[in-house]
């Protein structure tokens, strides 16, 4: 089956992982790579430098040659430095929410793009745009920040973080697919209440389960 390493820009996206792939494939053999300076620098900056390109480029690298036959990024904001990086590389490499825009795509075209940090969606609005072309159709997105559910998180407020993320998917009943943006907001979903029509879909579990299928090829 070989390795796959989970890159991270923040240790709050480990644990949701591991969850996922407790639950979902527990025989998979993961490694987990952790580089916060990522995601303190990105917010430094405002946007993605040519020093966080290089070093996405460089966690890539690393998790190759350290045995990898598959690099999954978990770190939502670094989409264009994880899609460059992924050009270079002789194995596969997935960015956070690939997955789970397929799946959402599969629900239908009405759909909700959920974050707790800004910066994530004009990213994830972009990937789902360009996997709907692909597709021959159009998606119909809105998207929404769960605002103070980041803090209370990285404040060690779990309960509070999923809690306002849940209060804030209550604004949409009306859509296909509630796409849960973040690795880090997949604890939420449990608080999420069931609409007839409407899946409620999470990073890590849609990643994790695309890496069995693809990796079980």
């Amino acid at each position: 089956m070989g390795r796959i390493s989970v890159v991270h820009a923040t240790k709050l996206s480990i644990e949701p992982i591991e969850a996922s792939f407790k639950r979902i494939w527990p025989q998979a053999e993961r490694a987990h790579l952790l580089d916060e300076t990522l995601l303190i620098d990105r917010r430094k900056a405002g946007s993605l430098t040519p020093a966080l390109f290089a070093r996405i480029a460089m966690l890539a690298n690393h998790a190759r040659d350290s045995g990898a036959v598959y690099v999954q990024f978990s770190c939502s904001a670094f989409g264009p430095a994880i899609e460059e990086a992924r050009a270079q590389m002789s194995i596969p490499v997935r960015k956070p929410y690939e997955a789970m825009v397929e799946a959402a795509l599969d629900a239908g075209n009405r759909l909700v793009a959920l974050s707790t940090f800004g910066p994530t969606l004009d990213e994830f609005v972009a990937e789902i745009e360009t996997i709907a072309a692909r597709r021959g159709i159009s998606a119909k997105v809105r998207t929404a920040v769960a605002e103070g559910a980041l803090a209370a998180l990285e404040a060690g407020d779990g309960d509070t973080h999923d809690r306002i993320v849940a209060s804030a998917a209550e604004a949409f009943p009306d859509c296909d697919a509630l796409m849960l943006a973040q690795y880090s907001t997949a604890s939420a979903a449990r608080l999420i209440a069931a609409v007839p029509g409407r899946r409620v879909l999470t990073s890590p579990d849609c990643a994790v389960a695309g890496l069995k299928r693809e990796l079980a090829k």
